[in-house]
């Protein structure tokens, strides 16, 4: 039981993935930890899939639900990016961020400030640092969304065809030779050994097609290439979060903020979670020394990469959708060293800046000058 006026060393607002990950790993090193959240033991629905390279050492493989060593790209080129890509068991995820030596507190937190958080139920936990991982919860803004089935192994077959998984698939859902006015693609990806999830994404748009929108797409899809798949079953994800968590300066934000409302999301890929577990070793490690976690999360050269990928998301939300599949194209035909700088890297501006440089100078001219006057212009959120 906490008390109206309990004091512990981390508070944590939040017991999704970023939240729960961060109180596991700090009780794991024996800070005195709190964990608040109005449903702590609500189920995670969600799929969550990640670069395997961007899996922190310590992740149970029980959490590993399916792994591919490689996966394809058609933009309409067909690329193999020989990349390992993981889809974790989310259950076995939640399960496995055990918190024993964590506290848990049920309530809404009404109020936050760097040093206290005050419940709903009238409970106040105070703590030498607060830290709010409650999740992307904005709904303005630039946005992912995607519709999905599950499908056994053997009906995904003709979808794949001999690639081990498709991360994105760019050509027209309609079999026409043009995308539609706002380009959506087909992600297709085992997640065991016996399902598959196909699901139609909108990567990013402001505003982002709807949930309904990219389920006649698939239909549609699935009905021209001849597959048997139930798009209207009971098996289905529907996917709708904003990929600007935190805004352009999360390390400002008091108290600190932590996960995908705390500027770890990638802004041009919606993915988060493997990038938090990550980075929740960085901030207990801050916490034992006794320095800012917020200062040793955001060095300056995080700071830059932030930035430039703010800018970049910029630059892909001015394109059309013709050109936003051309600049899919180049991208996927950099050097593997530019792709993994920019999709993963949070300390390395000078591969970010390389990676940007290069795709304007390697893309069709119409495509680089498009990048170049987006990541130029202000962003608006």
């Amino acid at each position: 039981m906490v008390d109206a006026d309990h004091r512990c060393t981390l508070a944590v607002v939040g017991a999704g993935p970023a939240g729960r990950s961060l109180a596991h790993r700090a009780a794991g090193a024996g800070i005195d930890v709190v964990l608040v959240d109005r449903d702590p033991e609500r189920v995670w629905r969600s799929t969550y899939a990640t670069w395997t390279d961007e899996l922190p050492w310590w992740v149970d493989p029980a959490a590993i639900s399916h792994q591919v060593d490689a996966v394809a790209v058609y933009s309409p080129s067909h690329h193999i990016l020989r990349r390992g890509y993981t889809v974790l068991d989310t259950a076995a995820l939640q399960r496995s961020l055990g918190l024993d030596g964590v506290r848990v507190v049920g309530g809404t937190a009404m109020t936050t400030d760097a040093r206290s958080v005050s419940l709903s139920t009238g409970v106040t936990v105070r703590a030498q640092v607060v830290v709010d991982a409650r999740g992307s919860i904005s709904t303005t803004g630039p946005a992912q969304t995607a519709y999905g089935v599950f499908v056994p192994t053997g009906a995904a077959a003709p979808i794949l065809g001999a690639d081990p998984a498709v991360l994105m698939d760019w050509r027209p859902f309609d079999g026409s030779d043009r995308q539609p006015r706002v380009a959506s693609f087909l992600y297709t990806v085992p997640v065991s050994a016996d399902r598959v999830l196909v699901e139609e994404t909108c990567l990013v748009g402001h505003p982002a097609l709807s949930v309904g929108t990219l389920r006649d797409r698939l239909r549609t899809r699935m009905n021209l290439r001849g597959h048997a798949v139930d798009v209207d079953g009971d098996d289905i994800e529907r996917v709708h979060f904003a990929v600007t968590g935190g805004g352009g300066r999360p390390w400002t934000s008091r108290p600190m903020t932590f996960g995908a409302a705390g500027g770890l999301m990638h802004p041009a890929t919606g993915y988060s979670v493997a990038t938090s577990m990550r980075c929740a070793d960085d901030v207990v490690a801050a916490i034992e020394r006794g320095n800012d976690p917020g200062s040793a999360l955001w060095s300056a050269r995080a700071r830059l990469v932030h930035t430039l990928r703010r800018r970049g998301l910029n630059a892909l939300l001015g394109l059309d959708a013709e050109t936003t599949v051309e600049f899919f194209d180049a991208f996927f035909a950099l050097p593997a060293d530019r792709q993994r700088a920019y999709l993963s890297g949070r300390d390395d501006p000078r591969g970010v800046m390389a990676a940007m440089l290069t795709m304007m100078r390697v893309a069709d001219p119409g495509v680089g000058i498009a990048v170049a006057r987006g990541a130029a212009a202000p962003t608006r959120w």
